[in-house]
């Protein structure tokens, strides 16, 4: 016999309006406490949900919140990745500039990016709305509602900040590390330069994500010059200014920082995300892997600023990722003399100093819908776990 909750599941199929949205909006809570529900019948009541998304502006709503809690179970991710009508659908409605449910679609393509095959997006094309501006691919389109919805200036209800993670998943895979790193002819721009922008903005998710993006493009090692120079992608400056504080240097040091490092404000903060401030000190270590890069770094003067770093930020991790990049800024280079420079070695945890920086999904967890309040429809309200 069905249980009750099954029986609610069967509802949100039927053909009244006010009987499916009442059927969905009440099985909302139950999407994280008790996914098993929707997996009855060969996961129909999936199938159900991705019909709803095209839903009435609140059923659609509803619809796309289960299914972004739902598709942290294995079987419902994969259902849902693979469905290439269902990704065509809900591509198309995120880049309608008046879709309500903007933001979270792009929540539900961060997770679903969390499913490997999910980077043949990648390949995807589909005419884009004019308002747009952008070309016919599919990614392409989602970089340039990343863009416009730092300011809002392309859909009211929307940041798309989301995407953010749907990109640092793509950047695992050497196609998307490939796309990030290749200017684009429509409008001859790099796509990696629209996101590295983005490494000191207001909201901790956009930052979060791009950090990862940029952490796994690094893993590019081929790219290494072109991601430090300064007139092609010229990375280093959107990764050392989250990571510096308003200490102040010696003159000789603060000399031979980067332009963008000298003289900063005296209210200047790092990043108040430990997790983000250790994204991007593993990407600086990333980018010793070659003699060029640990060259760069020692000129540059960067071990002050990862010395201060370690000195302020208690966390244990942001603190292991500090010693390990000095440590290899301090070694001393095959046939040449000392090049510590007046380096010092910071606090040694042998248990972690020789762990490489590993590829990051995207903003390291998965989006999810916790509760929302039922007095107000605004999505803006919504309580999300990140």
């Amino acid at each position: 016999m069905p249980t009750h909750l099954e029986e609610l599941v069967d509802f949100i199929s039927h053909g009244n309006t006010q009987v499916r949205q009442l059927a969905v909006e009440s099985l909302v809570p139950y999407s994280l406490s008790q996914p098993a529900i929707f997996k009855t019948n060969q996961l129909q009541p999936i199938t159900d949900l991705k019909l709803l998304v095209r839903d009435y502006k609140q059923i659609a709503k509803d619809a796309l919140t289960v299914l972004i809690n739902l598709s942290i179970d294995r079987e419902i991710l994969e259902n849902l990745a693979l469905d290439k009508s269902f990704v065509r659908t809900i591509l198309g409605r995120i880049t309608n500039p008046a879709e309500s449910n903007a933001n979270l679609i792009s929540m539900l393509l961060a997770n679903l990016a969390k499913f490997d095959e999910l980077k043949d997006i990648l390949a995807v094309e589909r005419p884009a709305p004019k308002e747009l501006a952008s070309n016919n691919r599919a990614i392409d389109q989602l970089l340039d509602l990343f863009v416009k919805g730092a300011d809002g200036t392309y859909n009211k209800a929307a940041d798309f900040d989301y995407l953010s993670y749907l990109f640092a998943d793509l950047a695992k895979h050497e196609e998307g590390r490939t796309y990030f790193l290749t200017k684009q002819e429509y409008d001859g721009v790099i796509p990696l330069t629209k996101m590295i922008v983005f490494t000191e903005h207001k909201s901790d998710v956009r930052r979060k994500g791009v950090a990862s993006t940029i952490k796994n493009v690094a893993f590019e090692i081929d790219s290494h010059s072109e991601l430090m120079a300064e007139d092609e992608i010229n990375i280093l400056p959107y990764l050392l200014l989250p990571i510096t504080g308003n200490e102040e240097y010696d003159e000789e040091d603060t000399q031979s920082m980067l332009p963008d490092l000298q003289l900063l404000p005296p209210d200047k903060r790092r990043d108040s995300d430990p997790t983000i401030i250790q994204t991007h000190v593993e990407t600086l270590m990333l980018l010793t892997t070659t003699r060029h890069g640990r060259d760069i770094l020692r000129e540059i003067k960067v071990y002050p600023i990862i010395r201060e770093t370690h000195l302020q930020i208690e966390d244990e991790g942001v603190r292991e990722a500090c010693e390990r990049l000095v440590q290899v800024l301090m070694r001393d280079e095959e046939g040449e003399e000392k090049v510590d420079g007046g380096m010092k070695a910071l606090e040694h945890r042998p248990n972690k100093s020789s762990e490489r920086p590993k590829a990051m999904p995207g903003g390291g967890s998965w989006a999810k819908i916790e509760q929302e309040d039922e007095e107000d429809e605004d999505e803006d309200d919504m309580i999300v776990e990140v």
